[in-house]
């Protein structure tokens, strides 16, 4: 058995890719694929909008905010966000905590004023900063809310009363939240939610059309409210396979158990990190993420040899991201426990033959 710890695109319940493989021959007794059916048809309309109607239920996303299936990632949403929302000569407010944060303020910078109230690059993002201000006429404040590279997250919507926008790409399905504490949620569906090919937009409606801006008809949010997400052909397959991991999800008791279950496994490995003389953490204890773990060895010269033993106990993807380096355990809601442990069990034989 193989265990993907990669960090995205990832893992995915053995059943879905099942459902999804077949599907890729004959979809629903269509005699089609998947891959062939019209996105007019009245098969893909269904499965659109039970994806939309699994997105509502899971994270209780309240009347007045729409959802979205676009395409772009997460990077084109750093362009599209401030489009929408940014006026003309306006200033938004973003928090600094990593590459992919770097990214999201850096597009915002191309549209307007960006005042960036905090940043952790001093300790190489390894932290959440705490205790900054927003200015209360910023237009909106933006963050990241999990930093894949660093191993850092935010757990708790920092405090203001301005409209927030949220990158949740890589702990959208995670863990709880409540949607009405945001007015623009955006998610990479390839870490949590589906394959690559599909970007998640949860808008709050009344946000929309105050920008003053003439906007491309493919970056305006009302447009693609108003097509049902099919402004234009939406990435069916990607859609379909989200659909059937929200419906595998649904199937497990929803958001909340499985938030409990990536508690259970961060909180596992976690411990054999700070137990191990080997092996030390990277982030700030407070703000370790849930998701992606990310670990380094008190002797560099090891790490080599334990990837090495990583790759014989099939342990898929642990490297570490260059920007940090080491090791980076990604453990999003497909990974299961057994997992976990395998990578904990390769830690403690690689201990007992490197006993000092």
């Amino acid at each position: 058995m193989k265990h993907n710890f990669g960090a995205g695109p990832c893992i995915l319940p053995k059943e879905v890719f099942q459902q999804a493989s077949e599907a890729v021959i004959d979809f629903n007794n269509t005699g089609l694929s998947i891959l062939e059916i019209s996105h007019r048809s009245k098969e893909f309309e269904a499965v659109i909008d039970e994806a939309t109607q699994l997105v509502r239920e899971l994270l209780a996303v309240p009347q007045g905010y729409s959802i979205l299936f676009l395409q772009g990632g997460a990077s084109l949403q750093f362009a599209m966000a401030p489009l929408n929302l940014l006026p003309e000569g306006g200033k938004a407010a973003y928090l600094d905590t990593g590459v992919w944060a770097t990214k999201a303020l850096k597009e915002a910078k191309k549209f307007g004023t960006v005042d960036v109230v905090a940043s952790s690059i001093d300790k190489n993002y390894s932290y959440i900063p705490k205790g900054y201000s927003i200015p209360s006429d910023a237009a909106y404040f933006h963050y990241t809310a999990n930093n894949t590279i660093y191993g850092t997250e935010v757990f708790e919507k920092p405090a203001t009363e301005l409209p927030v926008v949220v990158d949740m790409s890589s702990d959208i399905f995670s863990r709880e939240i409540n949607v009405a504490d945001y007015d623009l949620i955006y998610a990479g569906a390839q870490k949590n939610m589906g394959p690559a090919g599909v970007t998640l937009v949860v808008v709050k409606d009344d946000i929309l059309g105050k920008s003053g801006r003439v906007l491309p008809s493919m970056l305006d949010y009302k447009l693609h409210i108003d097509g049902g997400s099919m402004y234009n052909t939406p990435p069916v397959y990607s859609i379909f396979v989200s659909m059937l991991n929200l419906r595998w999800l649904k199937a497990k008791g929803g958001v909340a158990v499985l938030e409990q279950e990536n508690i259970i496994k961060a909180r596992a490995l976690y411990d054999e990190i700070d137990r191990n003389p080997l092996f030390k953490g990277t982030a700030a204890v407070e703000d370790r993420s849930r998701m992606n773990v990310t670990f380094v060895m008190d002797t560099p010269e090891l790490e080599a040899e334990f990837l090495t033993l990583a790759k014989e106990r099939n342990l898929i993807g642990i490297k570490g991201h260059r920007s940090v380096g080491g090791f980076r355990a990604s453990i999003y809601n497909a990974l299961p426990l057994s997992s976990v442990n395998a990578l904990i069990d390769a830690m403690k034989e690689f201990e007992d033959t490197h006993k000092l």
